[in-house]
């Protein structure tokens, strides 16, 4: 097992833990658990579940999947400004023409 595997699971299981001390199915935070897809987001789902005490899978998956958008939003966010990065790079390097109408 790598390290990042080692670090991943145990993330997993500090979230099933948590999930299972509240009456809730270690199925359940399985799921989650990969539903979101790295540590990071699982120690925060962790987090959460042990702040919030949540009375329902309902609220454990409503929370799973607002964790979920917030990272889409924010690597939807890096994506475009690494694009913007590179065309100001481009426009700056002259890669890119400016307006035709000045060559008159």
């Amino acid at each position: 097992m790598t390290e990042n595997q080692r670090i991943w699971a145990r993330a997993r299981d500090g979230l099933i833990q948590a999930v299972t001390e509240l009456g809730f199915s270690a199925a359940m935070a399985e799921v989650i658990a990969r539903e979101l897809k790295s540590p990071k987001a699982i120690d925060r789902m962790t987090s959460w579940v042990r702040l919030a005490r949540p009375r329902s899978e309902e609220m454990l998956a409503d929370e799973m999947l607002a964790i979920r958008a917030e990272i889409d939003a924010w690597r939807e966010k890096k994506a475009s400004l690494e694009a913007q990065s590179a065309y100001d790079t481009m426009r700056y390097m002259g890669e890119i023409g400016g307006d035709e109408d000045d060559e008159e």
